[in-house]
């Protein structure tokens, strides 16, 4: 399990990942970062949230598919969910489902 420090590193950098994916790859996706939350919001007015649970030392992911929280899984370096998906993969098929075309984040 991550430390407090390691969560703080892993977490932001993956939303800062996420971040610079969806500025280069997603330009139909409207985000923001408040409070280390981010929500994108798509053109038909849905969102998808995205924040960090520093007492889980967990990501949580809300979309229209359902919410969502992912373990970092050292062996792998990803956030990895419960049952399978791992965070980015899962983003992708949810803000393409909410966007109606392929989002591609990596």
């Amino acid at each position: 399990m991550l430390n407090d420090a390691e969560f703080e590193d892993r977490s932001r950098a993956t939303l800062d990942t996420i971040e610079q994916a969806l500025e280069a790859h997603a330009p139909d996706i409207d985000y923001e970062t408040e409070d280390e939350i981010l929500t994108l919001e798509f053109p038909d007015g849905s969102r998808i949230i995205i924040n960090k649970q520093r007492p889980l030392r967990q990501i949580w992911l809300a979309a229209r598919a359902g919410g969502f929280h992912y373990d970092y899984d050292a062996a792998s370096g990803t956030w990895l969910r419960g049952g399978g998906g791992e965070l980015i993969a899962d983003l992708e098929t949810f803000a393409s489902s909410q966007l109606r075309k392929p989002v591609r984040l990596r």
